[in-house]
């Protein structure tokens, strides 16, 4: 390549241990400073190793290819096939009727439903599904929803440890293993260990969630749009040729405050103006009123029948905010979470043109607890930040498949296709048979059940690339060939052989517990995916040069990794939970690190146990 001669050409195996590890070094850098988005990091980092002939050009590409690649992106597809049924919001009846009123039974009720589901679909889809099942019972219950979020999220993650499919991070550590040369992961390889640990998991948030997590959203039985403070009806008003409002500029009418009226006779927000069948969005201060001229607006019910009562105006029948079919492609809400690395963090609605970019109106921002109603275009967006979007529905769609938004609540947007419930399960089961029974690999039978989500309507053609998460196949592919870098150079040999010095006067117990821990706190900086490929070659070194067993280390990594609770950005579940429930970044912290403490007390002697040493 070009700087072999430079660099490499003759050169000594410790300037290419020096080299992988200055460009693992950076990446490190990157991920914890978050400058930029995480997949791009990985891949500028795949491009670099090909740049420097640290790795070759198809071992730098090779993660595209890669059968754990492959097999998160099949199972996505078949994630979304089943929640595009509605099958997911079938189980949320069981916790309605068995959720009690006790905080410790709604948290076991929820975690007996999220934890099975989990352990065979992706838990971001999961918590997608169960954030408005969650809101709208509490809302019922009167309690609030910053009492059960965490625990949701919580216990997805843990449930994801159930299966090998519960989790990306568990396929690619079963792909690792296979390329070090200790196997594939069975289907339900250590299910042993992540049932007990569910289970202790879910008693532990039972226990001590209902007295450690605040309430900082205060309960409420409203709908919605007043969690944001925002008016109950939509309604049209139309303005009749007698109008006192015609041939007036919209900016000049009582029906918004001005310097020529500087009284609001009406307490409503105009959110459309439509004109002889065609319609006019924001903004609509320039627009000189005409007869017949119809005002979109939001109010409450008092204010509209005062609106009713002036002369010259006409109200058509008030429509509630979860019911409106507004426009020719009809409309409807949706709560958008800014996620990490978003490029929205840090510019105003303004500044990116949010409605010309999104198709879609900001009503209300909320921020932790704050609620932002007032001049909300001037307001800098932050991580966290829940943004209560109105738009047309496929325009909302269409945010799913965003990098910068994540869509965590959507009213009157998905039409769940209810009549393929059963094809779609029947697929999801299939797919898992198969790979229990060592009929075919999982790679395999995923595709196919992929494949089958699509010719049998589960999925639309158009629907299969949205279903992706391509920033974490972005991720995967670069991440992966990182980790063959790490052995060709011997930079993981060079840091397992320090290692190997400092833990032979310790006992084996001990050297596993040291590797979970410092997994479990590299997560919460990086994430999942990257510890287990740096990691696991390195404790699976160690185990052998100290005679002790290395899948018992490899599953060790595993499992840290995904324990990720105590931060909101260590784990995506985490991160959409944090702005609904208008948490503070030490509820994570003071729910999270006693959870993180005990499993590292009880997941490494069941490995032991089960595994051996």
């Amino acid at each position: 390549m070009l700087f072999d001669s430079l660099f490499l050409n003759g050169s000594s195996q410790l300037v290419q241990i020096i080299l992988t590890l200055g460009i693992t070094a950076t990446v490190l850098i990157f991920c914890v400073g978050e400058w930029l988005p995480l997949d791009v990091v990985a891949i500028a980092a795949s491009a670099t190793l090909m740049l420097l002939g640290l790795v070759t050009p198809e071992e730098g590409i090779s993660g595209f290819g890669n059968s754990a690649t492959i097999t998160v992106m099949a199972m996505f597809i078949l994630s979304a096939g089943i929640a595009r049924t509605g099958a997911i919001q079938s189980v949320n009846q069981f916790f309605i009727r068995w959720g009690g009123k006790h905080p410790s039974r709604q948290i076991l009720a929820l975690g007996v439903i999220v934890g099975p589901v989990t352990a065979f679909i992706n838990n971001t889809a999961v918590v997608a599904v169960f954030i408005p099942v969650i809101e709208d019972w509490c809302k019922q219950r009167g309690i609030s929803v910053s009492k059960l979020l965490i625990p949701l999220s919580y216990a997805t993650i843990l449930g994801g440890m159930i299966t090998v499919i519960g989790t990306s991070t568990n396929i690619l550590a079963s792909g690792i293993s296979k390329r070090l040369g200790y196997g594939e992961f069975g289907l339900f390889q250590f299910t042993q260990i992540g049932l007990i640990t569910f289970v202790v998991g879910l008693v532990y948030l039972a226990v001590a969630a209902p007295s450690l997590l605040p309430s900082r959203i205060k309960p409420s039985r409203d709908l919605v749009q007043d969690d944001y403070g925002l008016k109950t009806y939509i309604s049209e008003i139309v303005i009749t040729p007698t109008s006192g409002l015609v041939g007036q500029l919209l900016s000049d009418s009582c029906l918004k405050r001005s310097a020529k009226c500087p009284y609001q006779r009406f307490d409503v927000d105009v959110l459309e103006l439509i004109r002889n069948g065609v319609h006019f969005s924001h903004p609509l201060d320039h627009k000189v009123l005409q007869p017949r001229d119809i005002l979109l607006v939001r109010a409450s019910r008092k204010d509209l029948l005062e609106v009713k009562a002036e002369k010259g105006i006409e109200i058509h029948p008030e429509i509630q905010f979860g019911q409106i079919n507004l426009g020719s492609q009809g409309e409807g809400l949706a709560e958008a979470l800014v996620l990490a690395n978003s490029e929205l963090i840090g510019s105003t609605l303004k500044d990116i043109q949010f409605r010309q970019r999104y198709n879609a109106i900001v009503l209300a921002i909320r921020q932790g607890e704050k609620l932002v109603r007032e001049r909300i275009s001037n307001i800098p967006l932050r991580f966290g930040d829940v943004l209560l979007l109105q738009g047309p529905k496929p325009s909302l769609a269409g945010l799913q498949a965003h990098p910068d938004l994540l869509i965590i609540n959507q009213q009157e947007i998905n039409n769940y296709r209810r009549d393929k419930a059963g094809i779609a399960i029947a697929i999801g089961l299939g797919v898992v048979g198969l790979a229990a029974l060592n009929l075919v690999p999982i790679l395999v039978s995923s595709l196919v059940g992929a494949i089958l989500m699509v010719i049998t309507g589960c999925l639309k053609p158009g629907e299969l690339y949205s279903a992706v998460r391509w920033d974490i196949i972005f991720l995967l592919a670069g991440l992966i060939p990182l980790g063959i870098a790490m052995e060709k150079s011997g930079a993981t040999q060079w840091l397992s052989g320090g290692l190997v010095s400092v833990g032979e006067g310790l006992p084996g117990y001990l050297v596993l517990t040291i590797f979970f821990v410092v997994t479990s706190i590299i997560t919460e900086i990086l994430s999942n995916n990257a510890s287990v490929v740096l990691l696991i070659p390195i404790a699976a070194q160690v185990a052998e040069q100290l005679g002790l067993n290395p899948l018992a280390f490899i599953f060790a990594v595993t499992f840290a990794a995904s324990n990720s609770f105590m931060t909101p950005i260590g784990y995506q579940t985490n991160t959409m939970v944090y702005g609904p429930g208008g948490y503070k970044f030490m509820d994570f912290v003071r729910i999270g690190l006693p959870l993180n403490i005990l499993m590292a007390i009880i997941t490494p002697p069941l490995i032991i146990r089960i595994y051996g040493l």
